[in-house]
């Protein structure tokens, strides 16, 4: 009888024993994907969207933080200015009925013309002291921009037929600039160094001369990244590569770029810089929003050099691309009409946090930014 059950067993082991080894490692490797499914599912943050202004006649393309009121400000392509504060900041102002939110109040109380003519911004920035606004078009008005309707007043015109201006940003309290599409020969860029009482346009023969077919978008405002005196310039269409500048815009390099290009409707629309070296851009073609080759990039050598990531993998065309403050340069977040999508590793993948159709965002810290689109502008909350 013993021999009888050392046989049975050995049969039994020799039988069972290769089901009992795939059992275990099927288990192993259960256990492995899902701690590996966990670590990833960690890297994703939820997101909160709260709306602050609903309002269908909107149409936000350029928004700003006012890191003094831990707010916002923003312009409309209909001609207004307005601004998200803490509740209860501002007295006296007239309040769009529609603020959603209890936190923020929505201030619009300006609405801008010159000469008949209500200006279309795509374009805004905010320094300690001021906020300045460009319409696109011709004429081109720059606009010191305040609440108080009495202090508004534009302090640049520029009446070539071919006027158009994309984007604008400050270094300083005292020096800023604006870019826009070419009208003669070269990227019209106009720079103040006076805190923007004054502006003049450089001329061709000290900026890279332009290829054909190239030049900018209006899309979000953010075809301008600048650290300290470095500056680095978007531009897109049938050529799309980056300007740079190392101070401050008196001299300039012109990089090239392997971000799909050729046609008027590619390039880069979206450009950010984590630090002097970290940078990344984003586009594609507006009127293919699911097309996802070449066009997302990054460069680790301050812009002299850019490869393309996440080729063929989602997300396609987006307006705007973001560095998560804090993020040591891993964490992107970007938006477009198609919805918002997140990459916690310096772009080389993504996750697809929202539907939810924004053209702009910047961020106040590393939980919370400001979100614009077509009819609303919205606080957008990371955990």
């Amino acid at each position: 009888m013993a021999i009888y059950h050392d046989s049975m067993r050995k049969t039994l082991f020799i039988f069972i024993g290769p089901f009992l080894l795939f059992g275990l490692l099927f288990i192993i490797r259960n256990r492995t994907h899902s701690s590996n499914e966990k670590l990833i599912n960690q890297s994703i943050p939820y997101m909160e969207i709260e709306t602050i202004i609903k309002d269908s006649t909107l149409n936000v393309r350029a928004i700003e933080v006012v890191e003094a009121y831990q707010g916002a400000a923003f312009v409309t392509s209909d001609g207004r200015f307005g601004a998200i504060v803490p509740s209860n900041t501002f007295k006296g102002f007239d309040q769009l009925n529609l603020s959603e939110s209890d936190d923020f109040d929505a201030v619009l109380p300006v609405s801008l013309a010159f000469d008949s003519i209500t200006p279309n911004f795509r374009a805004l920035s905010v320094n300690k002291r001021r906020a300045y606004g460009i319409s696109i078009g011709s004429p081109a008005l720059i606009y010191k921009l305040d609440l108080d309707l009495e202090e508004n007043k534009v302090v640049y015109i520029e009446n070539h037929p071919k006027a158009f201006y994309d984007a604008m940003e400050f270094w300083n309290d005292q020096e800023g600039l604006a870019i826009g599409d070419p009208t003669d020969g070269c990227l019209s860029i106009v720079i103040t160094r006076d805190g923007g009482k004054t502006w003049s346009k450089l001329p061709c023969e000290n900026l890279p001369l332009a290829k054909d077919g190239e030049a900018a978008f209006a899309a979000s405002d953010s075809n301008i990244a600048m650290v300290g005196d470095k500056t680095w310039i978007a531009t897109g269409g049938k050529a799309s590569r980056i300007l740079y500048s190392p101070d401050k815009g008196n001299s300039w390099e012109v990089y090239e770029t392997p971000i799909i290009q050729g046609l008027e409707t590619t390039g880069m629309y979206s450009l950010d810089f984590y630090d002097e070296t970290h940078g990344f851009a984003i586009g594609g073609d507006y009127t293919k929003p699911e097309g996802n080759n070449a066009n997302k990039i990054r460069t680790n050598d301050g812009g002299k050099t850019w490869h393309v990531v996440a080729d063929g993998q989602a997300p396609g065309y987006r307006s705007c691309v973001q560095y998560v403050p804090n993020g040591n340069a891993s964490k992107l977040v970007t938006v477009g009409f198609k919805g918002i999508d997140y990459s916690s590793d310096s772009g080389n993948s993504w996750s697809h946090l929202s539907d939810e159709a924004f053209y702009t965002l910047r961020f106040l810290n590393d939980s919370v930014a400001f979100a614009a689109g077509q009819g609303r502008v919205s606080k957008l909350i990371f955990r």
